[in-house]
């Protein structure tokens, strides 16, 4: 003879809410473990784009810096229609001759949580400051 128990009424449902609790907690987890990859995925690709721009601005036959700026952007995809590019030149040498091609990057990647978890941890913005010495054509 076998017996079966049903639970009490009082027990029914009673692992809902800790199973909800726990998809919400994973849920969670999973949402940072990607905005994290995510933002270092868009860290890499700003820091590639900034470099190879400032280098070709660089150059000694460098086009206009707002075809390099718009081929950055479009490099960037959609996270460069809303980056910030700030040229400058610099003398690091102290001789009075500006020979430095300064370029700072300020991007946003995509978001996957909210901004007042990932702004803590420094996932808001990615900011990327690249200097490069401008070629000199000896006649």
């Amino acid at each position: 003879m076998t017996v079966t128990t049903s639970p009490s009424r009082s027990e029914r449902g009673a692992g809902l809410l800790s199973t909800a609790a726990g998809v919400v907690v994973f849920l969670v987890f999973l949402l940072f473990a990607v905005q994290l990859l995510f933002g270092l995925y868009a860290s890499s690709v700003v820091t590639a784009v900034a470099n190879d721009a400032v280098v070709r601005a660089a150059s000694a036959d460098a086009p206009p810096l707002a075809v390099i700026e718009a081929e950055a952007r479009r490099s960037l995809g959609e996270v460069g229609s809303s980056a910030i590019f700030d040229w400058a030149t610099d003398d690091s040498d102290g001789d009075g001759v500006a020979d430095t091609v300064v370029l700072e990057v300020v991007a946003r990647p995509p978001r996957f949580i909210p901004r007042s978890i990932g702004g803590a941890i420094g996932l808001d913005e990615i900011r990327r400051a690249v200097r490069v010495r401008t070629e000199q054509v000896q006649a």
